[in-house]
């Protein structure tokens, strides 16, 4: 038992002792922590006490010539002591008043504190900086503008050169740009005189206005020769060629009264002598647009013209095919209404027939008067020929959707002439078979023969009849005869087929009697069974006669059915 409490306060020593040591290890890592960012910012303190304020204002001394860069050169002074003495003093007490909290481990205090000193040091920096940089633009002010001229000199004297090289290119514009170009030079010999003077706002001033000069000039040099030749030459010569085209089409009948070409020369004209005074005073602002979009207009009142002449040519070639068409289709339109009257007399026409023939007479009514209307333009000249080409091909398109209409209403009629006509051809067809068939059965003289075949006859004969009185009919209802011709073929048909199996059932009969004649005094039954068939064919019944003669005949020869028919179809 002694030993467990032993143990158990062995572990407790251990516990506390490694407590201590760890709590102590933690106080030592916070006090380093802290000295480290005392030390963090002193090293800030020092970099913006170390900023080259002094060195930069040592090479602005050289420069100050005039009251207004002493004044500013002692502001600058002032600002950098008040910086240097007041308000970096300040960063040390608050240093000093940190590094004494550190000692005292009062880390709540130190925390709040190292945030003010941070902000503080920022403030002190941004202003040192910034007061830096003023002096450095002022420092290095001569060289950064020394060096814009050098280059603006250098750009003056190429565009100088170009234009000595070429310069008739200029024509009576020369005198302006020398002057201009005497202007620019006046201007560099400002700029070393106030520079002499450290006048540096007068040097930005100069500095910018010549790069105004400079690059105005460049636009005149460059764009100069391009627009006096456009503006002298190119399109002046390209409206009188468009004048001398349009006076010449016009005289060949073309109506251009829609181009508005002479207003549009004029108007270009006065154009052209603004552009002209502008250049003369060196605004050469839009110039080479407006001249642009003149050379485009006239570029494309060519493509006009030449449009004009392909409409002219395809209209005239357009305009004899719809004549004769139109014309085709107003006779054609004509004779069907003049036969209008014969056509109703003859054919139980629908409304809907008449009504697609009306509908169609409509639109031809008002294609010819819009064709008329077209023509009346063409001849008074009013409108171009890219107008009325279209209109043409329109009215060519109108023309041929009512001609397909008109060609449906056409076919319906042409559909109920053709059915009568079939009708009559086969009626004709109809009364032949009915004769054959009649003829068929006096041929072969039958002792009797059957009922159905007189009520066939008669039901031809009549159906034949309805589609004569069809026929005889006025107007005729093409749909009623059809269905009369339908019923009369197929009656006589039917009729056909009866005569055909009748008289061939008879023959074959007749036929197998009289080769079954030759074996009655073999057998009785063979007797008794052409007996019967003799019955049976002169009662009419032929189909019976001919399976019992069969029948009977068999019993001596049994493949008589098979080369009796062969033979016969031989």
């Amino acid at each position: 038992m002694q030993g467990e409490f032993l143990i158990i306060g062995s572990i407790v020593i251990l516990v506390i002792i490694a407590l201590i040591v760890i709590i102590e290890i933690i106080k030592k890592i916070r006090f380093r922590f802290y000295r480290n960012k005392v030390k963090d910012l002193e090293i800030q303190r020092n970099v913006v006490a170390s900023t080259p304020v002094l060195l930069e204002l040592s090479r602005v001394e050289p420069i100050i010539k005039n009251d207004r860069m002493e004044e500013k050169y002692n502001r600058w002074q002032d600002r950098f002591n008040n910086l240097k003495e007041n308000r970096l003093s300040h960063i040390d007490d608050m240093l000093i008043d940190l590094d004494l909290f550190v000692d005292k481990r009062d880390y709540k205090s130190c925390g709040y504190r190292i945030a003010k000193i941070e902000i503080e040091i920022y403030k002190v920096r941004e202003s040192a900086d910034h007061l830096l940089n003023e002096i450095k633009n002022l420092s290095k002010s001569e060289e950064k503008y020394r060096s814009s001229v050098i280059k603006l000199k250098t750009k003056y004297r190429k565009l100088n050169n170009d234009f000595q090289s070429h310069k008739h290119l200029y024509e009576d514009m020369q005198e302006a740009i020398e002057m201009q170009l005497e202007n620019i030079e006046k201007r560099f010999l400002d700029f070393e005189k106030v520079m002499d003077s450290s006048d540096y706002p007068e040097v930005v001033h100069i500095t910018k206005a010549l790069y105004e000069m400079i690059d105005h000039m460049e636009i005149i040099i460059n764009e100069m020769p391009d627009v006096l030749v456009m503006a002298r030459q190119a399109l002046p010569n390209r409206i009188r060629e468009v004048k001398q085209t349009y006076d010449d089409m016009v005289s060949s009948g073309y109506p251009l009264d829609y181009l508005n070409i002479d207003y549009n020369i004029e108007e270009s004209k006065k154009n052209i002598e603004l552009i002209i005074d502008k250049a003369k005073v060196l605004n050469l602002e839009g110039c080479m647009f407006d001249l642009k979009t003149m050379s485009d207009y006239y570029d494309a009142i060519f493509i006009d013209f030449e449009k004009e002449r392909l409409s002219r040519k395809a209209y005239e070639e357009l305009s004899i095919d719809f004549g004769k068409r139109i014309e085709g289709t107003n006779n054609l339109v004509k004779d069907v209404y003049a036969q209008l009257d014969d056509i109703k007399n003859m054919y139980d026409l629908s409304d809907g027939d008449l009504n697609i023939l009306d509908e169609v007479n409509k639109v031809l009514v008002v294609i010819n008067d819009d064709y008329n209307k077209m023509l009346a333009k063409v001849e008074s000249g009013s409108s171009p020929y890219s107008q009325v080409n279209e209109e043409l091909e329109n009215l060519m398109r109108r023309l041929s959707l009512m001609e397909d209409d008109f060609d449906v209403a056409i076919k319906s009629l042409g559909n109920m002439y053709e059915d009568e006509q079939r009708a009559r051809e086969q009626l004709e067809e109809i009364k032949g078979l009915l004769r054959q068939c009649k003829y068929n059965i006096r041929s072969f003289k039958l002792p009797v023969i059957a009922n159905n075949y007189f009520v066939e006859l008669s039901e031809a004969s009549d159906a034949i009849m309805e589609v004569v009185k069809e026929l005889e009919k006025t107007p005729i209802v093409i749909k009623v005869l059809n269905t009369r011709v339908d019923t009369a073929r197929d009656l006589v048909l039917k009729l056909y087929n009866t005569t055909n199996n009748m008289i061939m059932n008879a023959r074959y009969a007749e036929m197998m009697i009289v080769y079954g004649n030759r074996f009655r005094d073999r057998s009785d039954e063979i007797s008794s069974r052409l007996d019967l068939a003799e019955s049976k064919f002169n009662k009419g019944e032929y189909k019976n006669s001919l399976d019992i003669s069969l029948s009977a005949v068999s019993l001596v020869d049994k493949n008589i059915d098979v080369r009796f028919f062969e033979k016969d179809e031989n």
